[in-house]
């Protein structure tokens, strides 16, 4: 996710949506310390292997992860994620020019939004 230009609106909806969950949070605080395998991450939080998946593909997705391939000795592959770099500065002059360049429609436009 690091990178010179500022994100767009659609961008940083994903960002702020893959951070706004607890267990990411905490995968990303784990991450920070030191790059892990998805075995020994999901012990390290107490979550299934299935469910730090999915919390992981959301990271990914938003570009604060990324997982790289790697043998072990016995020949084992693992599966080995790490933080990328990034720094999140957000103040209402960045949401207004992110808004400039949403695509997602609007709540209002989305079924059941009166609710």
């Amino acid at each position: 996710m690091s990178r010179a230009s500022p994100l767009t609106g659609d961008d940083l909806i994903r960002v702020l949506a893959a951070l706004s969950n607890p267990h990411r949070l905490r995968v990303v605080a784990a991450l920070a310390h030191e790059r892990a395998y998805v075995s020994g991450l999901a012990r390290q939080l107490g979550i299934s292997r299935a469910l730090l998946q999915v919390h992981l593909r959301k990271l990914a997705a938003a570009g604060l992860v990324t997982a790289s391939l790697e043998l072990s000795e016995d020949g084992k592959a693992m599966n080995y994620y790490e933080v990328e770099p990034f720094v999140l500065t957000l103040t209402p002059e960045v949401i207004a020019a992110a808004v400039e360049t949403l695509t997602v429609p609007d709540s209002a436009e989305q079924p059941g939004a009166d609710r």
